[in-house]
């Protein structure tokens, strides 16, 4: 039986945004995890669908969105959803890893986009939120 691939959400108003993002991510964040499938969406409300239906594993946000910025999309989600997904948030500033924080998101990506940083923070993100399979 093959594994599913965790689902990751890529949210951008900016396609060079949500490519980096994912170039830096990669296919595979780490050996343990399998490979990821992304689904990316340029609006606020493909976000709310895809985060309502339940079939995302891990949203990375893009804090610098526009109109509506990943920092406050997050708190929403976070208030909204009863089990939410974890979510990480790509700011352009050090500085605004408080926001980041504000927001309840689960861990912070800061541009540009360092390959192994932001792969092993994705995969230490879907660790920590795997459910462990039992046998017996």
């Amino acid at each position: 039986m093959t594994e599913q691939p965790m689902r990751i959400l890529v949210f951008s108003h900016r396609a060079e945004v949500r490519e980096s993002i994912i170039s830096a991510v990669g296919r595979r964040p780490a050996t343990d995890l399998g490979r990821v499938d992304y689904v990316e969406v340029a609006g606020v409300g493909d976000v709310l669908a895809e985060m309502d239906e339940g079939n995302v594993d891990l949203a990375i946000l893009d804090g610098e969105a526009q109109p509506t910025g990943g920092i406050g999309l997050c708190r929403q989600l976070k208030h909204e959803i009863a089990d939410c997904p974890p979510i990480v948030v790509a700011v352009r500033r050090k500085d605004d890893r408080w926001l980041a924080t504000w927001s309840q998101a689960e861990a912070v990506l800061v541009h540009p986009l360092d390959p192994l940083t932001a792969a092993e923070t994705v995969a230490d993100v879907l660790r920590s939120r795997r459910v462990p399979s039992v046998h017996g």
